[in-house]
């Protein structure tokens, strides 16, 4: 990495270190997961097993048939939840299985 004789914040230092290791993928997928979490509470993340980000995929594994109609109904407004907590467009669709 070269190093730059002009100040810069931490956050900024973050970001180019991440973009130039290209670890935002990663991150990505950490932040989903997360996203997820917080989002659907203790109920729904009870019958999830599985959250995995693929490209702009994400892809959800519920051992609830029930539940996984019922957020079936809703996954563009889950889609739309989740980009807002990550504050960037990261998912563009949702796979319940």
């Amino acid at each position: 990495m070269v190093r730059k004789k002009n100040n810069i914040t931490l956050g900024e230092a973050l970001q180019e270190f991440i973009s130039s290791n290209k670890l935002q993928k990663g991150l990505d997928k950490v932040k989903v997961r997360e996203a997820w979490a917080s989002l659907m509470g203790n109920g729904v993340n009870h019958y999830t097993t599985a959250v995995e980000l693929r490209e702009d995929t994400l892809y959800v594994s519920l051992s609830s048939s029930v539940l996984r109609e019922e957020l079936s109904l809703g996954k563009s407004k889950i889609v739309e939840l989740l980009n807002e907590e990550l504050g960037r467009e990261v998912v563009s669709k949702i796979v319940l299985r």
